[in-house]
């Protein structure tokens, strides 16, 4: 099988990018042949793929991304049209010459549109910072709604997003497939390290001594919730003289996140920026536990990815979340209560949960949200999908 993969982000920095890679790796392992459209700020380098780089100084975003701030929003009419026109070139210049049996377009946005207009059937994932971008800016509806249409198959992540994908774009739900996101297993896992020594490498004159280690790994923006997690680090430091919060990403609101720890006087938040996802894994190993307070969380691979290296989560009860976070791996909060957020942080911390939850958290994820897992499901479904387009073709 060929597909052509599809996305208007690079292949690391988004939960959209990682999925991209990882399934495009997945599908050459077993024997299916791929190529990768991206959107970037510099020239895609992975050896492994073929990568074509629709190349954007600050390329839009719907919220933010580690190499740009600039949101789809923002765009003037004529920045917004160059920027289609960009889409539609490339996507039909890789069918072309690529000749792919179906094409994989993440986002229900400008890139399946783009496929939309070639003679080659699609399906959309939707990770649902798209749906925030459609009710943002009504300036793209109408592309988003013929894209959903001219979809064979659209792949929702978790079922807050299906229900916003039947609610937004009027498409019937026979379309949708519900299919979980995975995480890469190959780095995400539990590894024996010394805690000292990890943190050393980030935090200069460290001298060892951390207690607690609480991890955040995200995106620094609104919806991500981090002032929520400040603010209970406020009551948290108080409570566990030791304890070290480590917030690991960057984005529009980090100088505003930096600002607040030093009004507040907290001594044990460290900014680590963005960080490779080999080094987030080391991160998270030396926590005792990882924390996703976000107001929105479409699915929330963060919190499995952690789960993967023996690290219980505490979560909001926001979005995809609580679709996979139960309290034999994590516990779950009420969105923007930073107080039980700090309730929550304390206790699992004092009663060590992560030596009572760790291993049981990395086999829970190992055993039902693999890529491998992922990628079948995905197979079937393109499967599905040139078994009805042939039967369509051979009924004219």
């Amino acid at each position: 099988m060929k597909v052509l993969l599809v996305n208007h982000f690079p292949l690391e920095g988004s939960g959209s990018g990682i999925y991209t890679k990882n399934i495009a790796q997945n599908l050459l392992k077993q024997g299916h042949e791929v190529r990768v459209i991206v959107v970037d700020s510099e020239f895609n380098e992975d050896q492994e793929l073929f990568v074509r780089t629709i190349h954007y100084y600050r390329f839009p975003c719907f919220t933010t991304h580690p190499k740009s701030t600039n949101k789809f929003c923002n765009l003037s009419r004529e920045e917004m049209n160059d920027y289609l026109n960009k889409f539609l070139t490339t996507v039909r210049e890789e069918t072309e010459s690529f000749d792919p049996d179906l094409i994989h377009c993440q986002h229900i946005w400008i890139a399946p549109y783009a496929a939309l207009k070639t003679d080659k059937p699609y399906v959309i994932t939707t990770h649902g910072t798209d749906i925030k971008g459609f009710k943002e800016d009504k300036r793209y509806r109408s592309i988003a709604i013929k894209a959903a249409a001219g979809a064979k198959k659209i792949i929702t992540i978790s079922r807050q997003v299906h229900q916003d994908v039947l609610k937004y774009y009027g498409v019937n739900e026979d379309k949708l497939r519900l299919i979980k996101n995975g995480f890469d297993q190959n780095i995400f896992k539990k590894m024996s390290l010394n805690r000292d020594e990890v943190l050393s490498d980030f935090i200069p004159g460290y001298q060892g001594g951390a207690r607690w280690v609480v991890n955040f790994v995200g995106k620094l923006t609104d919806f991500k919730g981090v002032d929520l997690l400040i603010q209970a680090a406020e009551i948290y430091e108080k409570a566990l003289p030791g304890v070290m919060t480590l917030i690991t990403g960057d984005g529009e609101l980090r100088e505003r996140l930096v600002e607040m720890v030093k009004e507040k006087e907290l001594k044990g938040i460290h900014f680590l920026g963005n960080q490779k996802q080999k080094v987030v894994a080391k991160l998270y190993n030396i926590a005792d536990v990882s924390v996703v307070p976000s107001r929105v969380e479409p699915f929330g691979l963060v919190a499995l990815e952690a789960l993967a290296c023996g690290t219980p989560v505490i979560v909001s009860n926001a979005g995809g979340l609580p679709d996979f976070i139960n309290d034999k791996v994590g516990s779950l909060f009420q969105m923007n209560d930073y107080r039980a957020l700090a309730e929550k942080i304390i206790n699992a911390l004092q009663n060590d949960e992560k030596k009572k939850k760790g291993d049981y958290a990395a086999e829970y994820a190992l055993k039902n949200y693999s890529w491998e897992r992922t990628v079948q499901e995905l197979i079937k479904v393109y499967e599905e999908v040139l078994a009805d387009n042939l039967s369509l073709k051979k009924s004219k």
